[in-house]
C-alpha cells in the first residue's frame, strides 16, 4: 500500500523532534488517538511521537474497514506495521493500551526489527477464564456482553464505560468513554468487540524478543491483576510495574503515574 493511503486510512499524525527515537501510540477498544493527549505530549521533547485510529475509530478511513482483514487482531497488527514502514521509522518505542497491547505483541513477534521497546498498559492475552488461567470473565459472561452489544450498543456503551474507567469520583472521565464510544460505528464497534473478547493470544506471548514493560492497575474490572502478572512471567525480556490506579485507562485517569513509569522504564 501507498505510505500516503497508509498514513490516511489511520489517521496518523506526527509530532515531537524529527530527530528523536520514535513512540508510536496505539488507543485500546472504542476509543481513538485523542485518548493519549495526557501522556503522549510529555514525550514531545525526547521522541518523535506518532498516534494514529485504528480502521473504523475516531477520523480513520471507514471505507478502508474489511471484516475479513480486522477479524482477527493479526489485521490490525498488519496495519501497525504498514504505519511503521510508511513513515520509515527506525524500530519504534510502541505504546497499547489494552487491546492494542496484544496488538502490539503480534505486530512485534511477526517484525521483531521494528520494535525496540514495548509499553502494555492493560494488556490481557485472553478475557475468559480457562483452566488454571484467571482472565478476568466467565464465557457466559462474555456471551452476555457481546449480545447486549447487538441489542443495544448505546445503552450499553452508557452502562459499560464507567465501569471501564472505575473512578466513580470522577464522573466526567466515564461520560468521555461513553461518548467515545458512541461515536464509534456500531456495527464495527460489535465487530471488534468479539475480535477484541474472543481472542486468545497467550501463546504469542513467548514469540515476542522485544524488551517489554507491562502496566498494570491495581483494581481493573477488565484485566485483573492476574492477567498482568500471567502476561510478564510468560513474555521474555519483560518487567511489571503497578499503578496505584483502579479503573483501565490509567491514559486518562492517572496520566502522571504512567507517564512516570514510562519514562524510568525508558531512562533504565
Amino acid at each position: 500500500m501507498c505510505p500516503v493511503d497508509v498514513i490516511l486510512r489511520n489517521n496518523v499524525s506526527v509530532t515531537g523532534r524529527a530527530d528523536a527515537p520514535p513512540m508510536v501510540f496505539a488507543h485500546g477498544f472504542g476509543c481513538d488517538k485523542g485518548m493519549w493527549r495526557y501522556v503522549a505530549p510529555a514525550f514531545e521533547d525526547t521522541h518523535r511521537v506518532v498516534l494514529f485510529d485504528h480502521v473504523g475509530a475516531g477520523a480513520s478511513d471507514l471505507s478502508a474497514y474489511d471484516p475479513a482483514r480486522y477479524g482477527r487482531l493479526q489485521g490490525y497488527a498488519q496495519d501497525l506495521v504498514e504505519i511503521v514502514e510508511a513513515l520509515d521509522l527506525p524500530p519504534v518505542v510502541f505504546v497499547g493500551h489494552s487491546v492494542s497491547a496484544m496488538i502490539g505483541v503480534l505486530a512485534a513477534a511477526d517484525r521483531p526489527d521494528l520494535f525496540e521497546r514495548l509499553v502494555l498498559v492493560g494488556p490481557s492475552p485472553r478475557y475468559i477464564d480457562d483452566e488454571g488461567y484467571r482472565g478476568g470473565f466467565g464465557q457466559d459472561e462474555i456471551d452476555e456482553l457481546l449480545e447486549t452489544m447487538d441489542g443495544n450498543y448505546l445503552g450499553w456503551s452508557q452502562h459499560i464505560a464507567p465501569v471501564i474507567m472505575g473512578v466513580q469520583d470522577r464522573p466526567e472521565l466515564g461520560e468521555e468513554l461513553s461518548g467515545s464510544f458512541c461515536r464509534t460505528d456500531p456495527t464495527i464497534a460489535r465487530r471488534f468487540a468479539r475480535t477484541t473478547f474472543l481472542s486468545d493470544n497467550r501463546a504469542d506471548l513467548a514469540r515476542v524478543t522485544t524488551p517489554s514493560l507491562v502496566v498494570q492497575c491495581r483494581d481493573d474490572v477488565i484485566a485483573p491483576v492476574e492477567v498482568g502478572q500471567y502476561v510478564q512471567a510468560h513474555l521474555p525480556d519483560s518487567e511489571l510495574v503497578m499503578l496505584d490506579v483502579t479503573g483501565h485507562c490509567p491514559n486518562l485517569s492517572a496520566p502522571d503515574q504512567l507517564t512516570a513509569a514510562m519514562t524510568a522504564y525508558l531512562a533504565a
